[in-house]
């Protein structure tokens, strides 16, 4: 009898999670397979902390990694389902690519945009150009002269000047996005940028060492412009960084659940696992 009664509980219990874990049309995607979750690894982002300032690093490693810009539904798909509507939020990005999270080592906000999210200068997804280089004086970070390009071409990344760029010959990359100022050049800090100023924000930046692999650096605490170059520079030894925003900078990391909600954004710039090398 008490037999009978545990295999009864034992079928009711095994209808019921399977009812609970039924995906909800249109509202909840198909659950991943075993083998594709298996592919989530160790976060590429790590802690660390610049004259008692605590930081987020995210590498990315040409061996292991592929860097493409995204701005909203359909833009990286190769499909020209250009809506013109950016997803605004990593939590956005997030639920619509819950079927491939597997893939994804991290994701960051992506350079300067408008009131719309647009991007404010040279901006290339999937190898076509949709956002022009910008070489305009104006106020605000963004023409903070000299501002610069980070960008992608045949798996191989850099961040220059947009000058310098611009006088670039050979393929069209595969990516860019164009932000500022730039915070470190040629080794040294932009010319208008102090050693440690008196405006402190959370802030984040992109650098390329001279092995070819991109760090993210998002600060955790308020910084100065100086202290973030500084930290590209001296301790990262990326010969050239780049600023990408402030108070609005945020990071998705799956590895670790880190999600962050923030104002809205514009341009994301996506990390993903190439399936190449160990992770």
């Amino acid at each position: 009898m008490k037999r009978a009664s545990a295999l009864a509980a034992l079928i009711a219990l095994s209808a019921c999670g399977q009812q609970s874990g039924a995906p909800t049309p249109d509202t909840k995607p198909k659950a991943e397979t075993k083998d594709e979750s298996k592919t989530i690894r160790q976060s590429a982002c790590r802690a660390d902390r610049f004259e008692d300032i605590p930081l987020t690093v995210c590498e990315a490693d040409p061996a292991r990694h592929r860097i493409r810009m995204d701005l909203g539904p359909g833009d990286s798909d190769g499909d020209d389902n250009d809506d013109g509507k950016p997803y605004r939020s990593l939590a956005t990005f997030a639920a619509n690519h819950a079927l491939i999270a597997s893939r994804m080592a991290f994701v960051v906000n992506g350079g300067m945009f408008d009131e719309q999210g647009q991007p404010v200068g040279y901006y290339v997804e999937g190898g076509k150009e949709r956002k022009a280089l910008n070489r305009n004086e104006g106020p605000g970070n963004f023409h903070l002269l000299p501002n610069g390009i980070f960008y992608g071409t045949g798996g191989k990344w850099a961040v220059q000047a947009t000058e310098d760029f611009a006088a670039l010959e050979g393929p069209a990359p595969d990516f860019a996005t164009q932000s500022g100022p730039m915070l470190v050049i040629d080794g040294k800090l932009h010319p208008d940028i102090t050693t440690d100023g008196m405006s402190t924000n959370i802030r984040n930046g992109v650098g390329v060492d001279k092995q070819g692999h991109a760090f993210f650096v998002m600060s955790d605490g308020p910084l100065s412009f100086g202290k973030l170059a500084r930290y590209f520079r001296d301790k990262l030894k990326t010969p050239n960084a780049l600023y990408l925003d402030g108070k609005v900078s945020a990071l998705w990391d799956p590895a670790t659940g880190r999600l962050d909600s923030t104002a809205p954004l514009g341009p994301l710039i996506v990390v993903e696992q190439s399936g190449k090398g160990t992770p």
